[in-house]
């Protein structure tokens, strides 16, 4: 970097002492001389105290503004009084005052202080021009002239200073507002993110139950079978542990494809995820586990279902048939019905066995909320309970998405 930049961030970050610093070295520029020439002339050092307080009130400019404005304008009217015959080189950090009262100050205080600097402007040109030169006869023409030029110069240098510093003062406002608005579109973005993340996670955690919970129910479902018909007939457990061997590596194939997702691996595999049409496909593999289902369909679509809705209503029929095989009990029977409306699609999973009372003895319930979470997801709605006459049955109703 820089050296100039680095003096310039050097005062940016560090304007306290920059104004005090200025303070200082004004008042030795300008207040001192007449401590010096009090001690040589043994006169009252007025003009020193009076200099050094409108030097020194530089120091609190933008920290302060208002009280430094208030306490040298109170020097600048004992100056009046008290300082008779000329007025003082320091008058002229009245300027910089009235600037930084405008820049920072309150915006009451900025209009006084240009009211209070303009009219003592006026009074000191009429006290130390003016006044000195009035006498027996009339005040000479040129002189009037050369006063009246001071005055306006006087005037319009206190404008020009007070109209810098409403500008400067406008430009910190904006930056201000900028900077806020900058925060808080990046602490939305935070928000935004930290939901899109919890989305995100509820997604995966939808899909990691689904892919395992309906595979492992299949498995254990087929294992326990096998073992108990090994001793009758063996071919039957060679069949079952094929069964068990092909869901075992479909749900391995769908877990490697959600993990290749998550680390975004561009070989991970790109197999289409499940739609309506893979339902048949789901429930041959149900009926190997030894679940008798039955499917029926009902109705034409009006029009297709978005991809994602497909695999909600897959999701729903395949947790609802892997909750059948957990809970309910030999020699159940299951119907899946899809019927297509005019509004949406309606599916529903109804079965015989005892699953209402097993689900609520096994603390069931994540997969329907799963269920719900991702129907809710597409303006659908899941009715999941207890069946009159016995039974477990799941109503789900996606409607079509409107453009």
């Amino acid at each position: 970097m820089l050296v100039h930049r680095q003096i310039y961030a050097w005062t940016q970050a560090n304007p306290g002492k920059v104004d005090l610093a200025g303070a200082l070295f004004a008042t030795a520029l300008f207040a001192f001389p007449f401590l010096l020439a009090s001690l040589f002339s043994r006169t009252q050092p007025v003009e020193f105290l009076l200099s050094a307080v409108i030097c020194m009130a530089l120091a609190w400019r933008r920290t302060k503004p208002v009280e430094a404005a208030a306490v040298q304008a109170a020097a600048c009217i004992l100056q009046l009084f008290l300082v008779p015959e000329t007025g003082l080189p320091a008058d002229v950090f009245v300027i910089a005052v009235v600037y930084a009262l405008a820049a920072y100050g309150p915006r009451w205080a900025s209009l006084a202080g240009l009211v209070l600097a303009l009219v003592g402007g006026a009074l000191f040109v009429l006290r130390y021009f003016l006044l000195p030169m009035l006498g027996p006869g009339m005040l000479p023409s040129g002189s009037l002239i050369f006063n009246g030029l001071g005055l306006i110069a006087i005037e319009a240098t206190v404008l020009v200073a007070w109209t810098f510093g409403d500008l400067a003062r406008t430009r910190r406002l904006t930056v201000q507002a900028l900077e806020d608005r900058a925060r808080r579109l990046e602490t939305e973005r935070q928000h935004e993110r930290d939901l899109a993340a919890a989305d995100e996670r509820s997604h995966i955690a939808r899909e990691m139950h689904d892919i395992v919970a309906h595979s492992l129910s299949v498995i254990i479902t087929q294992a326990d079978g096998a073992r108990y018909a090994a001793a009758q007939d063996p071919d039957v457990a060679v069949a079952t542990l094929g069964t068990i061997a092909e869901t075992g590596r479909g749900s391995l194939r769908e877990m490697r494809r959600l993990l290749g997702v998550l680390r975004g691996d561009d070989t991970a595999s790109t197999r289409p995820l499940p739609t309506l049409a893979d339902v048949g496909g789901l429930i041959e593999s149900v009926r190997r586990a030894g679940l008798d289902v039955a499917l029926s369909l009902e109705g034409t679509p009006r029009r297709s279902l978005p991809a994602g809705a497909e695999l909600t209503a897959y999701r729903v029929v395949q947790e609802a048939l892997t909750n059948v095989l957990k809970h309910a009990g030999p020699s159940a029977r299951a119907r899946v019905h899809l019927g297509w409306t005019a509004r949406g699609l309606e599916l529903s999973v109804h079965d015989d066995g005892r699953g209402a009372a097993a689900a609520a003895a096994d603390g069931a319930g994540q997969g329907i909320n799963g269920m719900r979470e991702r129907v809710g997801l597409y303006d659908g709605t899941v009715a999941a309970g207890p069946a009159t006459g016995g039974g477990f049955h799941v109503d789900a109703f996606i409607p079509y998405t409107e453009a």
